[in-house]
C-alpha cells in the first residue's frame, strides 16, 4: 500500500491506482449506509452515464444539518453551481452523500489535486475539479431512499435502529452481499447454500436459506 503523509479520501484513487487501472470507479464511504428500492437502477444508470459521457456522478440529500458534510447549491434551474466542504453558512440544505462515481481521469485529477488547509486531499475539491469543467452531474435522493452517515455516536445509534427496525418488520437482511449477488445473477443457489451452510447457527445463515 502507497502512503503519504497527505490524508483524505481522494488518496483512496492514488493508492488504488493499479487496482484501477483505465477503468472507471464507483467509490462508497465505509461509514455511510443507503437503502432504497431504487437505487440499483440508480446506481447502474450513474455507472451508465460515466462510461459514456466521461462524467464524475455524485448524489445530494437534503439534511437540516448540512454543515456537517460537503454542500452543493442549485441555480434556479436545479443545476449544480457550488460546492464547499463543511461551511459555516451553508448555500443550501443539499449534503453530498458518500457514493461517488467517477470517470477513468479521476486518478490523474487525484495527483495534481493540492492538500487543503486542513493538509487533506479533500473529496469536494476533486468534485469541484469536475464541476469547473462542466462534467459533474447532481443527481438528488428521493425520499424513499435512506442516506445514514454513522460518523457520530448519534448518528451511529440512529443508523443501528433504523437497520434493526427494517429487519424485524419486514424479514429482510440490509447489506447482505450474497443476496445482492444472488438477484443480480453472479452466483447460482447452489452456491448461496454453499456460503450459506457454514452460518446456519446464525439468524444470518437462515435468511440466505430462505431466499
Amino acid at each position: 500500500i502507497f502512503l503519504t503523509n497527505t490524508i483524505g479520501l481522494v488518496q483512496a484513487f492514488i493508492i488504488g491506482e493499479d487496482f484501477l487501472g483505465n477503468d472507471d470507479v464507483c467509490l462508497v464511504l465505509g461509514d455511510n449506509i443507503f437503502h432504497g428500492s431504487e437505487l440499483q437502477n440508480l446506481s447502474a444508470k450513474a455507472g451508465q452515464t460515466v462510461k459514456n459521457e466521461s462524467k464524475a456522478i455524485v448524489f445530494g440529500n437534503y439534511m437540516k444539518d448540512p454543515e456537517r458534510y460537503g454542500v452543493v447549491a442549485f441555480d434556479k434551474s436545479g443545476k449544480a453551481y457550488d460546492l464547499e466542504e463543511k461551511p459555516e453558512s451553508p448555500k443550501s440544505k443539499y449534503a453530498v452523500t458518500g457514493l461517488y462515481f467517477y470517470d477513468s481521469t479521476v486518478t490523474q485529477r487525484a495527483r495534481e489535486l493540492k492538500p487543503s488547509p486542513r493538509g487533506e486531499l479533500e473529496i469536494t475539491d476533486i468534485n469541484n475539479v469536475y464541476l469547473k469543467k462542466n462534467t459533474l452531474a447532481v443527481k438528488v435522493l428521493d425520499s424513499g431512499t435512506a442516506w445514514l452517515d454513522t460518523g457520530t455516536f448519534g448518528s451511529l445509534m440512529q443508523a443501528g435502529q433504523f437497520v434493526q427496525a427494517i429487519e424485524e418488520r419486514q424479514g429482510l437482511k440490509i447489506g447482505s452481499i450474497e443476496e445482492a449477488a444472488y438477484r443480480s445473477g453472479f452466483i447460482t443457489k447452489e452456491q448461496v447454500y454453499k456460503l450459506a451452510a457454514p452460518l446456519l447457527k446464525s439468524g444470518y445463515g437462515e435468511n440466505l436459506m430462505k431466499l
